[in-house]
């Protein structure tokens, strides 16, 4: 549940412009789109960055995308927190994240599983075991990249940018995190801010600690169909068995200052 806490933080008024023009899918509502007459082939787009200059970029290979996986693998916990455009945080929902890869060469492919720590049934019992809702993220692979995916990837600052056509993995989150078993459906819930059903962008952009080498900051800045700031949410995570208490909201707070400077520095794919 959110606390009044806010975080101090200038709203990002623009979306950061990536390399790819087809976003990358949601695992429930994706939907492959006709290709625009005269559009450039997608492996022209999907890019990482080499080198040091912020448009030294070239299309994406076997080995700079098992360096995205080798990055992304392993078992994650943490917290996911909603905030305002403002900074204030609305929700914090306690989640968990697999990632394990499979097969070999350029048909290796990454695959994700989501855990969403749902609100207990009953608050007289404070030791009722929790419920975790599972959600299926769309796996990543040589393919995928080449056909609709948009990611840059920054592997010398172990940093990745990705951009999504929908919010459906973050308002599975709030409502499974939030709502639980007593989720209706309803498509705007009281007391609960979702993002919107038709968002002119969402994108991500990740950042690994430099002093702590297994904890990284996801940071998600969805804009309405205005093209305004909606809301930013932040998946805060260390990578073990979650045998220890996970990261806390002090330590997001100088995460995002690197995510600012590392978007702020041009380095986002232009």
């Amino acid at each position: 549940m959110a606390s009044s806490s806010a975080l101090s933080f200038l709203p990002l008024t623009q979306s950061p412009k990536l390399s790819a023009r087809n976003p990358l899918p949601n695992s429930h509502s994706w939907r492959p789109r006709p290709p625009r007459p005269n559009a450039p082939s997608s492996s022209s787009y999907i890019s990482a960055s080499i080198g040091d200059g912020p448009n030294a970029t070239e299309p994406i290979t076997v080995e700079t995308l098992h360096r995205f996986f080798e990055l992304s693998v392993g078992k994650w916990h943490g917290s996911f927190y909603q905030f305002n455009a403002h900074g204030k945080l609305m929700q914090r929902v306690s989640t968990r994240l697999s990632a394990s890869t499979y097969g070999e060469d350029d048909l290796m492919s990454l695959i994700q599983t989501l855990y969403i720590k749902q609100p207990p049934l009953s608050v007289s019992d404070p030791n009722e075991d929790p419920e975790w809702a599972e959600y299926k993220i769309k796996e990543t692979n040589m393919f995928t990249v080449d056909r609709y995916q948009q990611i840059g990837f920054f592997p010398d600052t172990r940093a990745f940018a990705l951009r999504y056509q929908t919010a459906g993995m973050l308002e599975t989150v709030l409502r499974q995190g939030v709502l639980g078993e007593n989720d209706t459906g309803e498509e705007s819930p009281r007391n609960l801010k979702l993002p919107s059903r038709r968002p002119s962008i969402v994108c991500e952009n990740c950042l690994y600690s430099q002093d702590i080498d297994s904890r990284r900051a996801r940071a998600f800045h969805v804009m309405n169909p205005g093209g305004d700031l909606d809301m930013l949410l932040v998946f805060l995570e260390d990578r073990g068995d979650g045998n220890h208490p996970p990261p806390s909201l002090g330590n997001l707070g100088v995460m995002l200052e690197g995510l600012s400077r590392f978007l702020a520095g041009g380095k986002v794919i232009q």
